[in-house]
């Protein structure tokens, strides 16, 4: 170990602890109590030296060699109390008065001793406070301005002879630039210490700004970037030089700049925090193996900012405006989390309205066919009492087997929806001629047409093509689409089927002139157990799921289903199915595998109504 670590550690040990932890402090704190223990130890070591070179010494020198211990007392007392301004102001004022002891003695502004007053300011500049700085220049000139004076009145003893004064002369001389050479070691010592503490600062933000994710920046008011961190890069997709100025406001989304300027005004103006959420473009790296160019993609991004502080001697005008910090941190993942939750959300609020809905229907479509079978099953029961007729017998029968037919038929679209929903509906495609469905299907429901006021009519083309599908499917989308285009429509109107062919597709259009759906309904038409307009204002039977089954068996032939409706003018459903058909390697597992390609027209989007005679 050598001696100067030795030293180091022996004036470690005397620092005070509220200087131990910042490097700055303690390089001040030494620096400070190093030349003065050093410097009181050799002269009182080199006292006996003098004594006998010197003999038996005055008054006025045994006073300067007592006065040596100030320094060590000065350095006691920054050891013990930590206050380094008031160790260097107490050091000002003994040294000087030492100096002053001393010059008075010998000659005052003459004196030997009086070249040392240079050194009181220096040696307050260790202190790097000009309050110190400040007052050892005051003391220094006040103690010069004293001297002169008293040596211009003569008010001091007469000086040494020139022999003994020339020797004195040098020995000052030569001690103050000794120990003005080591205020400036120790002010250069201080200065290596402070610039190698600011890199290594320095090198400790530069390494947290180019590793952290967030980006930070500042800004502006008017949202210009005077800075931004390296991380930017990874954010956006391009280097941090070009988001500088307004290259990051050029990123953000059309949409989201009032809010991107708005949230930094307010930071600048208003002097407290603000937080804002816009969309940010990002540029992807082009794919090499495809050898595309470069595409953009927007991301979400959630800024925080706030006033950038001022140092407490920097006072700014009252209208100043305050440039802004600000931290960006990608927010992505949490959008679509909250979009994905708000999905879920909606789906579980159209559940709930779907079961509400489905009761209400329910509870009128079962209850009303179950009244009349029971009550009219009873009247027959109690015949010989109620003088039943044959004519009555035969009407209560014919309406109690209505009756369950209407139940019946309730019941299997329930069952049939519910095997659609869980994919164990199952579909058997065969070639079959479509044109003869079709005129079946309209030849079952023509008495139904007749019966309610309606013109049923039916266009299909005799050279149609065979169809590789399901028939039983095939014939009851056709019944669904017939019967409720005839069940909506006012007596006096027109229900019309067309068939034809498209490409490799065979079109079946179903136009009626009924009473139309409204904009807001038509949105959600094919949804299970759904009814336009309100279930109380209903004046038609029906449970919802005709076109929820017919959507279904559509999307499990591969076919398109398209709506368009303009509310008391009619509704035309067309539906597209592949002449021929595949069915996938896999059975359906779930619901939205037998979704079609489905499509509705608003009133607003189509203001005719395609109608076919």
């Amino acid at each position: 170990m050598t001696v100067l670590n030795i030293i180091r550690e022996c004036l470690d040990a005397l620092l005070h602890p509220s200087a131990r932890y910042d490097a700055l402090t303690s390089a001040r704190h030494r620096a400070f109590m190093a030349p003065r223990l050093l410097g009181s130890l050799a002269a009182l070591a080199a006292f006996p030296a003098y004594l006998a070179m010197r003999g038996a010494p005055n008054p006025l020198e045994v006073a300067a060699f007592a006065w040596l211990i100030a320094p060590i007392l000065l350095s006691y007392f920054l050891s013990r109390t930590g206050r380094y301004e008031s160790a260097q102001i107490l050091s000002s004022i003994a040294l000087a008065s030492l100096v002053m002891a001393v010059a008075i003695s010998t000659g005052g502004i003459e004196s030997f001793a009086a070249i040392w007053l240079v050194v009181v300011p220096l040696e307050a500049a260790l202190s790097a406070s000009r309050r110190v700085v400040g007052f050892a220049s005051a003391l220094a000139v006040v103690c010069v301005a004293m001297l002169i004076g008293m040596t211009g009145l003569d008010l001091l003893p007469a000086a040494d002879p020139a022999a003994s004064r020339g020797l004195f002369m040098a020995f000052g001389v030569a001690s103050a630039t000794i120990y003005a050479a080591g205020l400036a070691f120790g002010a250069e010592s201080l200065a290596r210490t402070s610039v190698s503490l600011l890199y290594v600062e320095e090198d400790r933000y530069r390494l947290l700004a180019r590793n952290m994710s967030d980006v930070i920046s500042r800004h502006r008011r008017n949202g210009a970037v005077q800075f931004i961190s390296p991380a930017a890069e990874a954010l956006v997709g391009a280097p941090a030089q070009r988001l500088l100025g307004h290259g990051l406001f050029d990123r953000v989304h059309v949409a989201d700049r009032p809010a991107y300027l708005t949230a930094l005004s307010d930071a600048a103006r208003g002097g407290e925090a603000r937080s804002v959420e816009f969309r940010l473009r990002r540029d992807v790296a082009r794919n090499a193996d495809r050898m595309r160019p470069a595409t953009a993609e927007f991301i979400w991004v959630e800024m925080r900012c706030r006033p950038m502080e001022q140092g407490a001697d920097k006072a700014l005008p009252a209208d100043a405006e305050l440039e802004v910090v600000a931290v960006l941190r990608d927010v992505t993942d949490r959008k679509v989390q909250e979009e994905a939750l708000a999905l879920a959300r909606s789906e579980a609020e159209r559940a709930g309205e779907s079961k509400t809905r489905f009761m209400a229907t329910m509870s009128h479509e079962l209850r009303t066919p179950l009244n009349a079978i029971i009550g009219f099953s009873e009247m027959l029961v109690q015949e010989d009492l109620l003088m039943v007729s044959a004519d009555k017998r035969k009407e209560y029968a014919q309406l109690i087997n209505d009756s369950g037919q209407h139940l019946l038929s309730v019941v299997n679209g329930i069952l049939d929806m519910s095997k659609l929903e869980s994919g164990s509906f199952e579909i058997s495609p065969e070639p079959f001629a479509p044109r003869p469905a079709l005129i079946n299907c309209c030849n079952l429901l023509a008495l139904k047409a007749r019966e309610n006021g309606i013109d049923l009519v039916t266009d299909a083309p005799k050279d149609l093509p065979e169809v590789n599908g399901d028939l039983r499917a095939f014939k009851q989308i056709l019944l669904n689409l017939v019967s409720n285009a005839i069940k909506f429509t006012e007596r006096g109107g027109t229900v019309s089927v067309t068939a034809g062919v498209e490409g490799a597709r065979l079109l079946l259009r179903v136009s009626d002139t009924g009473v139309g759906i409204a904009g807001d309904d038509l949105k959600r038409i094919g949804d299970p157990f759904f009814q336009a307009g309100k279930t109380y204002q209903r004046r038609h039977e029906g449970t919802g799921l005709g076109l929820s089954i017919v959507k279904s068996l559509v999307g499990m032939h591969g076919g398109e289903m398209n709506v368009q409706s303009r509310l008391d003018e009619g509704t035309t459903i067309t539906i597209a199915l592949p002449l021929q058909f595949s069915p996938p390697a896999a059975p359906a597992s779930n619901i939205a595998t037998l979704t079609p390609a489905f499509r509705v027209v608003s009133p607003d989007q189509d203001h005719q109504v395609k109608k076919s005679a």
